[in-house]
């Protein structure tokens, strides 16, 4: 097999090597998906064995067809948000069974791959300007952070919203060897981090990783950090003492109830999956991409339609394995981080995702204080884009600011792109720079459904 000729390695400036280490950063920083999501999607009675399966099946296939329509280094799988979506408020607050939701996550993928074939997400992702652009690689970089810093337990629930975790309180409790000693072990890890970005280490997010999980495994060794599952503090070991089995997937396996689909209700599930998943699909799309230096002068993306492809036929593939929402993750600002440039970065995930299924007790260990590292230095890395947006001009860079604002205080990327899709619109008007500017029509029409969202739901 010639990856040279497949992935046109040298067109990309990059190598085999540089994109293998890319496709295990990638997937490393993103491997809780494969803990996360059954453990979300049992609370609506799914068996958590076929979840797994399915949500390793589905990044897996997501993440093929990303390398192959559009030569690409993102990696697919089902998103969380839309994850939590699914099961908390579909399923259990408005009432719909999970064969129901699945429906509704299926017709959101047919839809999807009708609205790539006749270029509407292409438009979007054209219409938006440039400025915006690099916004949204800025706002998503403060986003990914946040999740570490949360996923850390760094950053914690008070009566301020947040606020940093007491580790005196933690002692008090009696929780400190469990719980307190993995939000150190954490915070030393975006340090380690921090040191081998700034010595340019080859693998530098993957080692940060490796590094901290492997602290945690002698903490856990020497007693310093005590198993406690109450508290979420599970062992950092592999357990393999069930052997190595893969989880049957026939509990949810083309189980889509089409039953209740034609309610009021039922579309407005739908248009909330699609509005949630294109717009995070576009959202982060735009910022690695720009953070890649893959956009054209024009602040186009090339093989755009093969990668909304890849997203919409990942989605309804993932509904009939029996997972939510299968998209592009954010996390794959990670690998790109380290070089990766095609698809070859892609293909060595979704490799490292089958594997998973044989060594699910290797993944599942991974603990979230180790991978919290790896998201704070790539929110780094991505909110430098920040400097390319042109602050002398307020009409562009008010609504840049409202946009990476948004995005981390709203706890979504679709949120911030629909705030500053419309700041950016009224602003304009209301200075007088619109025409001058020549903002699409497209960009009106977003303006304006965004606004309506907001009114109707």
């Amino acid at each position: 097999m010639n990856l040279e000729k497949m992935f046109h390695l040298k067109e990309n400036h990059t190598d085999v090597k540089t994109e293998a280490l890319a496709g295990i950063t990638t997937f490393m920083t993103m491997a809780y998906i494969l803990a996360v999501n059954p453990s979300i999607l049992s609370a609506t009675g799914m068996d958590s064995g076929a979840v797994f399966t399915a949500t390793a099946l589905a990044s897996l296939i997501g993440t093929l067809l990303m390398a192959i329509f559009a030569n690409y280094p993102f990696v697919l799988a089902p998103g969380m948000g839309l994850n939590a979506y699914f099961a908390y408020t579909v399923v259990l607050q408005m009432g719909y069974s999970w064969q129901t939701a699945l429906a509704a996550v299926f017709i959101e993928g047919l839809i999807f791959i009708v609205l790539s074939l006749t270029n509407v997400r292409e438009a979007i992702f054209d219409a938006i300007p440039m400025n915006l652009k690099y916004a949204v690689s800025a706002g998503i970089g403060f986003f990914i952070a946040f999740i570490g810093l949360q996923n850390a337990k760094i950053v914690v629930d008070s009566a301020t919203l947040v606020s940093l975790y007491s580790f005196k309180g933690s002692v008090g409790a009696g929780t400190f060897s469990s719980e307190g000693i993995t939000v150190v072990l954490a915070l030393v890890g975006i340090l380690i981090t921090g040191i081998l970005l700034i010595k340019k280490v080859r693998g530098n997010i993957l080692w940060g990783i490796l590094i901290t999980w492997g602290l945690g495994i002698l903490c856990q060794f020497t007693g310093l950090y005590k198993v406690n599952p109450d508290l979420g503090c599970f062992s950092l070991l592999p357990d393999f003492s069930n052997g190595i089995s893969v989880p049957s997937l026939a509990p949810t396996f083309m189980k889509l109830d089409f039953a209740g689909i034609f309610t009021l209700d039922f579309f407005v599930v739908i248009f909330a999956f699609l509005f949630v998943d294109m717009f995070d699909t576009l959202g982060t799309l735009i910022g690695v991409a720009s953070k890649a230096d893959m956009l054209d002068e024009d602040g186009k993306l090339p093989h755009i339609r093969g990668a909304l492809m890849a997203d919409a036929v990942g989605t309804s593939v993932g509904a009939v394995l029996g997972t939510s929402t299968t998209t592009t993750f954010v996390e794959s600002a990670s690998g790109v981080a380290e070089g990766g440039r095609t698809g070859l970065t892609g293909v060595v995930s979704a490799a490292l995702f089958a594997l998973s299924l044989f060594l699910s007790p290797v993944f599942l260990a991974i603990p979230s204080f180790a991978t919290a590292p790896a998201l704070v230095g790539v929110g780094f890395l991505m909110i430098t884009s920040i400097t390319k947006i042109d602050f002398s001009d307020y009409t562009e860079a008010i609504p840049a600011y409202i946009a990476i604002i948004a995005m981390p205080f709203m706890y979504s990327i679709s949120e911030g792109i629909a705030m500053g899709v419309i700041s950016y619109v009224v602003l304009n008007l209301i200075a007088g720079t619109a025409a001058k500017k020549k903002i699409s029509v497209l960009m009106y029409v977003l303006a304006m459904l965004f606004v309506i969202k907001y009114i109707m739901l």
